[in-house]
């Protein structure tokens, strides 16, 4: 009797994890093949709370394996240090153009979102409350509807406004939810910008806006293009300090889509 086939291993273009083992943990390694790529590079994902290894078209998996394992205490770490994720839920505190908020739930106003400052007669007037009009099913995304709508509305005002100054007009404007850059600025003139930017101060956003504004003038980081940025932005220091230190912290709110 003729033994059944057997099912051959896949090759090794098709493997798409790996998973290793550190101090009683197992963690998935996503792999990432890159046309660019000339060497094994682990990213860890704040957003995601994941682990990619980008490596080269042509890179074994026995040599990803190997790079994987000999880096297993640093993932176990990195993933160890990332700040607990923190839902659009009733009762959460999230930041609104860098200022503490409350979500506080509302159902019988229905379909509304809306901010409540600080009122001294309040038992809890320690911060402003934003106030959702849903019960508790719906509350995250109308909570992230609202900021994005929020996020758009500011990012509009500071690009138009600092394009103005300049004599440039973008070609579109995007919200997106990245975790690479926090803005882009496309050879046909489209800016793209990720609508965490809300949750940072106000002069974060508005460094952003100029920051890709000037790219339409200048698709580098040429000394030409910082001087016309310095003409928008007098924040450029201090933004980039802010986003250095805290940037990666906005990831943790909300849900990620990218």
């Amino acid at each position: 009797m003729p033994s059944p086939p057997r099912k051959s291993a896949p090759r090794s273009s098709q493997i798409t994890y790996l998973d290793v083992s550190h101090g009683g943990e197992t963690y998935r390694i996503a792999l990432k093949r890159i046309a660019s790529a000339r060497r094994f590079t682990l990213r860890v994902r704040a957003a995601t709370r994941d682990v990619v290894l980008t490596m080269p078209p042509r890179g074994s998996i026995t040599g990803a394996r190997s790079f994987i394992e000999r880096h297993a205490a640093w993932i176990g770490a990195r993933l160890q240090r990332l700040p607990e994720p923190m839902p659009f839920g009733g009762g959460e505190i999230i930041p609104v153009r860098g200022i503490n908020h409350r979500i506080v739930e509302r159902p019988r106003q229905r379909g509304n979102v809306w901010i409540e400052p600080v009122h001294r007669a309040e038992a809890d007037a320690k911060l402003p409350l934003l106030c959702v009009g849903a019960g508790p099913a719906h509350v995250a995304r109308r909570v992230k509807d609202f900021l994005m709508r929020e996020a758009r509305r500011d990012l509009e005002a500071a690009v138009f406004r600092h394009a103005a100054k300049i004599g440039v007009k973008p070609r579109k404007i995007s919200l997106r939810d990245t975790t690479s850059r926090w803005g882009s600025c496309s050879s046909t003139g489209a800016l793209s910008f990720s609508w965490r930017l809300i949750l940072a101060p106000s002069y974060v956003l508005d460094y952003l806006a100029a920051h890709e504004v000037a790219h339409l003038v200048h698709m580098n980081h040429s000394p030409s293009f910082w001087k016309v940025l310095a003409k928008l932005s007098a924040h450029v220091d201090r933004a980039e300090a802010w986003l250095r230190t805290n940037g990666a912290g906005l990831l943790r709110f909300g849900p990620y889509n990218a």
